[in-house]
């Protein structure tokens, strides 16, 4: 039995997605879950996040690392050629938690994956093997991790965009959550990410028929909307607070039109919106956490964290801890 993917996604940019996907692996892993993080975004900020940067040299320099599994590129370079996946070197954050690093190299990887997309499709079932490995490389990789260490959950990050790369990260989903701001942007992005989701697990539905008797495992491409989850930014600060309710307001019927593909006739009760939960702005504690590369929620005095830090830090605990529990119970039987 495979260990289920949640997969953070929105096409939209500049929604603290890499900062949620971090914090939660966090608190997954202080709750008790085993956890892999894998960071299938090119441009490999979720690493960044964990990792120092003399390790992060170490994994891109294209030396030993690199080619001994030790970055996702790693584990599925050796598909570009006539070699097959490798099992991933992964690092080790705390008890519990190991991470998958990331690799500016995979954005290469993209032309292939569009390929193998068309070739899934072909009507030769002896020329089928090769697509189906590269398109569910991810996943592969990303199982080979959990079994590795016994994992509960396997969490990704991936870019903010629509291309073959989050195609195939988003088939190796089981769940997937959705980051948002409160503006037109994010509002917009629903409306392109929801019908994408759709067509996507259908193609692959349509793929996954037309290999009569695979040779390995494949994911089902669930690709469940577990729901939204509204990240507050500096910027409401600023704006009038009417007009940020307005944008709130407007995110549960697009997100049942968009993304649940329901017709909504009236406005949506808060209880009905699918909305996860509501994660303020840290301020200042988002720098110093980063820099120190250790969740919000681990800051102390000795850090900076004083005066009315210490209870932001306090809050932060709570405010993650829920959202950890709400996804828990949504995405059972993690």
């Amino acid at each position: 039995m495979s260990v289920p993917v949640l997969t953070f996604f929105n096409n939209k940019g500049g929604v603290s997605k890499t900062s949620l996907v971090f914090h939660l692996a966090w608190m997954f892993a202080e709750m008790g879950k085993r956890v892999v993080a894998i960071d299938l975004d090119p441009q490999a900020n979720l690493t960044s996040a964990f990792l120092d940067e003399d390790v992060l040299e170490a994994l891109w320099d294209g030396g030993g690392a690199r080619q001994s599994g030790g970055t996702i590129y790693g584990c599925i370079q050796p598909l570009t050629k006539v070699g097959d996946i490798l099992a991933p070197a992964t690092q080790t954050i705390r008890p519990g938690l190991h991470l998958v690093p990331g690799d500016l190299a995979l954005a290469g990887f993209e032309d292939q994956l569009s390929r193998a997309w068309t070739d899934a499709m072909g009507s030769d079932q002896n020329q089928l093997y090769r697509p189906f490995r590269l398109l569910t490389a991810f996943w592969q990789v990303a199982q080979m991790a959990a079994t590795q260490h016994d994992a509960d959950l396997i969490l990704a990050d991936v870019g903010p965009n629509l291309g073959a790369i989050n195609r195939s990260a988003l088939i190796a989903s089981d769940h997937v959550v959705i980051p948002m701001a409160a503006d037109l942007f994010s509002l917009q992005g629903l409306r392109n990410l929801g019908p994408t989701l759709r067509s996507w697990r259908g193609d692959w539905h349509k793929r996954l028929s037309n290999w009569e008797s695979p040779d390995f495992e494949l994911p089902l491409g669930d690709m469940h909307p577990v729901g939204y989850i509204l990240m507050q930014h500096m910027e409401r600060l600023s704006r009038p607070v009417k007009a940020y309710k307005n944008w709130v307001d407007r995110i549960p019927v697009t997100y049942l039109e968009s993304v649940l593909g329901q017709v909504s006739s009236a406005s949506v009760k808060p209880k009905t919106d699918h909305c996860l939960g509501q994660l303020r702005h840290y301020r200042s504690l988002i720098p110093m956490a980063q820099e120190l590369r250790k969740p919000i929620f681990h800051l102390t005095s000795a850090d900076g964290a004083i005066g009315s830090h210490s209870q932001a830090v306090r809050d932060a605990g709570t405010d993650f801890k829920v959202l950890a529990n709400q996804i828990k119970y949504l995405t059972r039987p993690l």
